[in-house]
């Protein structure tokens, strides 16, 4: 029995494997046809299954094979993917993930799903005008004369310790003293071109046709994926007009394509070993071992700074230079561990994908689920904290917002609804959407249900953009009906306090029969940042520098201003202003060279009027106390390199008291 730590390694390295399962039958629901995604599955479920075995699930091992059994008559051609088959599969799927994860269901399950996947792939073969193939037809063993066995391991399989000598005696176990072994040296290319890394040779094996197909695939559990394999079985006489209708050609990668496709050249077969080297080498790291990185990177990149402001002092030109040198390798540390950190968003968007094909089973409608710019990268911690949040408003967008397929018929809309997730980067921040083409939010129910509730009253003048964002509070629902889904009012609230914990925010757009657009705008990390150091007084504060658009000196008719707030004309559009002195209520004179500082984010801009620019510098953001954390101007403290606190001002925060002084204006305009 394996112990919990090399179990624990299974497990992690099962989560690809079940990532690209559940992938691939979420494809397949919409290209049924697709026979090379049809033979993804088939390697998925077959890696699962033997490496299960091996690290002590025999029961996860045992159920997988049948499951792959399902997926071995669709991908011989005696039964094709239909929906049927798709759902009995992601069900199975659940019952292999709760396996997994340790979870002991009722066993009867097991028989119960076997039963189900077995159902959905009886009786659906393909014309019967064509003679069966070999491994269309139940052959008793004394039927297959003997096993002609090709193969070519995988270029870089010498580099990752691989031994083929080792192979080939395994091979020769499992077929006994009979086993022929001969090579294949047809890609041996001149010796100026050869590289010793690479194995160039190919092997031929025959093998005793009394051994099962399982077996001599067992040899090449861990390498199938990205060899060139072909397993043919070689008939007794009375057998071999079997074999017709699937001509023999050279080996084929069989992990590259289906075997119910015609049989690929041998012009074709260099391709797959071409393509293996492509493949990125990975190494699995425990997340709080990268965290523990990073956060001695900040670490080193607090004590660069105060070395450089200690050099700067003493003037002294060697040691200046070595500070140099010493920048140069932080900044390249911080890179490096920064992207260590980052990861894209399609890590999590398999599981919406399996959410939108749940849901429309659960609600009865039918929608396209449509993902762009899934290749956004944020940081790891981002990301994980958003898959509640996206969960619970794709969940809303098909429950509240698309309609029926009677009422999409009877409003002029298309039958199938359309629920869009997508991904981009602006400047500092990511910006994410959810958009359906449904009902749209009224406003009007909303701003009802808010003055039942206190939020509002009946002579308020409140935007349309704000009452819609009243969905947003705790406990608020418009629902007439409790439903599995939602009705209650939990989660709304829960999603704006996640995305506020990541400093980011929630914009809502919607028109009625149209459609609503949820907007979140979240930070690229939480980590480390280029910061432009500002002073107001005597307190100094860091900026985000992407969010940093222009820097100006302050006009003369402002230089004398004492309220918090004004407006300056730029590029022919007003933009409104914040004197932080007023803000921050600081006493001090004013400097007599003040600049605005024009930062932005969620498409607005605002001028912040500041004493004096100090410069950049690699912030490295430190978490406000709870205490202080309610402080929303603020979203975080970085230490100078003199060893002083500097607040990180939230930019977001910033601009929203600017909007706010823009529609005063507006409004006294009026």
């Amino acid at each position: 029995m394996m112990d919990a730590e090399t179990q624990e390694i299974f497990r992690q390295e099962a989560e690809a494997l079940m990532e690209a399962l559940q992938e691939g039958l979420l494809v397949l629901k919409e290209t049924p046809d697709d026979l090379e995604v049809v033979a993804g599955v088939f390697r998925a479920l077959h890696t699962i299954k033997g490496t299960g075995a091996m690290f002590g699930f025999s029961r996860l091992a045992s159920f997988v094979h049948n499951f792959e059994a399902a997926f071995e008559a669709v991908r011989s051609g005696k039964s094709v993917v239909t929906p049927e088959l798709i759902n009995v599969a992601l069900t199975a799927y659940d019952l292999i993930a709760e396996l997994l994860e340790g979870g002991e269901p009722d066993p009867a399950k097991d028989e119960e799903l076997t039963a189900a996947l077995a159902a959905a792939t009886s009786g659906e073969a393909p014309a019967p005008a064509a003679a069966p193939t070999a491994s269309e037809v139940p052959a008793a063993p004394a039927e297959i004369k003997e096993w002609d066995l090709q193969f070519r391991l995988p270029p870089d399989f010498m580099e990752i310790g691989g031994n083929p000598i080792a192979m080939l005696d395994e091979l020769r176990e499992v077929g006994g003293e009979t086993t022929i072994v001969r090579p294949l040296t047809d890609r041996l290319p001149s010796i100026a071109q050869m590289d010793t890394k690479v194995i160039y040779t190919g092997w031929q094996v025959i093998l005793p046709g009394a051994i099962k197909e399982n077996a001599i695939r067992d040899v090449f559990m861990f390498h199938e994926d990205q060899m060139e394999l072909s397993i043919e079985p070689v008939h007794a006489a009375p057998a071999a007009p079997v074999a017709e209708p699937e001509p023999a050609a050279a080996p084929l990668a069989e992990a590259a394509a289906a075997p119910a496709e015609p049989a690929a050249t041998a012009k074709d077969a260099p391709k797959a070993a071409k393509a293996a080297p492509a493949a990125v080498a990975q190494l699995r790291v425990a997340a709080d071992r990268v965290d523990l990185i990073m956060d001695r990177v900040g670490e080193l990149v607090i004590a660069e700074a105060r070395l450089a402001a200690i050099a700067n002092q003493l003037e002294n030109e060697a040691l200046l230079g070595v500070v140099e040198d010493i920048q140069r390798l932080a900044l390249g540390l911080r890179d490096s561990t920064m992207a260590l950190r980052m990861t894209p968003l399609s890590s999590i968007m398999g599981r919406f994908r399996r959410l939108s094909h749940d849901l429309a089973e659960t609600t009865g409608k039918t929608f396209d689920f449509i993902v762009e710019g899934e290749e956004t990268e944020l940081d790891k911690t981002v990301v994980e904290k958003l898959t509640d949040p996206l969960v619970h408003m794709i969940r809303n967008s098909v429950d509240h917002g698309l309609e029926g397929p009677e009422d999409r018929a009877a409003s002029g809309k298309p039958e199938r609804g359309l629920v869009k997730l997508s991904a981009r980067h602006a400047g500092a921040e990511v910006v994410i959407e959810i958009i359906d083409d449904g009902r749209g939010m009224n406003e009007e129910a909303i701003r009802k249900r808010a003055i039942e509730r206190g939020l509002l009253t009946e002579d308020s003048d409140v935007p349309r953009s704000e009452v819609l964002k009243m969905v947003l509070e705790p406990g608020f629902s418009t629902a007439a009906a409790v439903t599995a889904l939602s009705g209650r009012g939990v989660g709304a609230d829960v999603v704006k306090q996640a995305i506020e914990a990541l400093n980011g925010t929630i914009e809502i757009t919607s028109e009625p029969g149209e459609g609503t657009v949820f907007t979140l705008r979240l930070p690229l990390t939480l980590a480390i940042i280029e910061g432009l150091l500002i002073g107001v007084g005597k307190e100094r504060y860091a900026l985000p520098l992407l969010s940093v658009e222009q820097i100006l000196e302050l006009p003369e008719e402002l230089a004398g201003g004492t309220s918090a707030t004004d407006v300056i004309e730029l590029n022919n559009e007003l933009v409104p202003v914040l004197r932080l002195r007023q803000v921050f209520n600081r006493d001090a004179s004013a400097s007599t060279h003040q600049k605005i500082v024009i930062v932005g984010a969620n498409d607005t801009r605002v001028g912040l009027v500041v004493d004096e620019i100090i410069g950049t510098n690699q912030t490295v953001i430190k978490q406000l106390s709870p205490l202080h954390s309610r402080l929303k101007i603020f979203s975080g403290a970085t230490i100078l390199g003199d060893g002083c606190v500097a607040l990180i001002l939230d930019v977001i925060h910033l601009v929203s008291l600017g909007q706010e002084i823009e529609q005063r204006l507006k409004g006294t305009a009026a």
